[in-house]
């Protein structure tokens, strides 16, 4: 399984971005996956920044809430994370992260990372 991410770049505070990831797997597989973003900024840990689970149930950290949307389209194997309102703390690398369920567990397969810089 592999995870491409896309979609980082500059923005000014206040604006919008688009992060997709995509992923080269069966659609039958994947639509059994939970899928999400997580985020490491400089000097930090990864965190969890979204997720959306096989049913389409969505969770979101608490500093995102209200202007990050992540959604997911498993005909097309991807998962997307639309980024409104950015804020300059919202700088750093973005990785999409896949837990895939198999017969014997489960397994996480990450993307790799896209820069996100957010300027004041």
């Amino acid at each position: 399984v592999q995870l491409q991410a896309s979609g980082g770049g500059l923005v000014q505070a206040g604006g919008s971005l688009r992060l997709s990831c995509t992923a080269s797997m069966s659609s039958s597989l994947l639509s059994g996956s939970d899928m999400g973003w997580y985020r490491q900024a400089p000097g930090e840990q990864r965190e969890l920044v979204a997720q959306i689970k096989s049913d389409g149930e969505t969770d979101y950290t608490d500093a995102v809430k209200g202007r990050f949307t992540i959604s997911r389209d498993n005909a097309k194997n991807t998962v997307t994370l639309q980024m409104n309102s950015l804020r300059p703390e919202d700088t750093a690398v973005y990785y999409c992260n896949m837990r895939v369920y198999y017969v014997l567990g489960s397994h996480n397969y990450w993307g790799q990372g896209t820069l996100v810089t957010v300027s004041s």
